[in-house]
């Protein structure tokens, strides 16, 4: 079970260097590049979950449910083609 113990622990490394590649990946101006990130981002939680589990670190779990959803959410709207809202001409009145 000891083996099981320090392979566990050592999760937290793969952990962050996912974590900083997915932030660069999501700051790229292409959109592969991005939606990749928020894939990386998505396992890096998952890891982050498992070695979070394993030394009972509850604050971080929940930290990494939040931060999966907002991954979701990113890559959701990095999906949709986003097109400009017009804005009201200059001196004309809205509403």
């Amino acid at each position: 079970m000891e083996d099981w113990s320090t392979l566990l622990d050592a999760v937290q490394w793969p952990a962050m260097v996912a974590t900083v590649a997915a932030s660069w990946l999501v700051t790229s101006l292409s959109k592969g590049r991005r939606q990749a990130g928020f894939w990386l981002f998505l396992v890096s939680n998952a890891l982050w979950v498992v070695w979070g589990l394993h030394t009972q670190a509850w604050a971080l779990l929940l930290l990494q449910v939040c931060l999966a959803f907002m991954n979701i959410r990113g890559a959701r709207k990095n999906d949709t083609e986003a097109e400009p809202k017009a804005e009201p001409e200059a001196g004309r009145a809205t509403g």
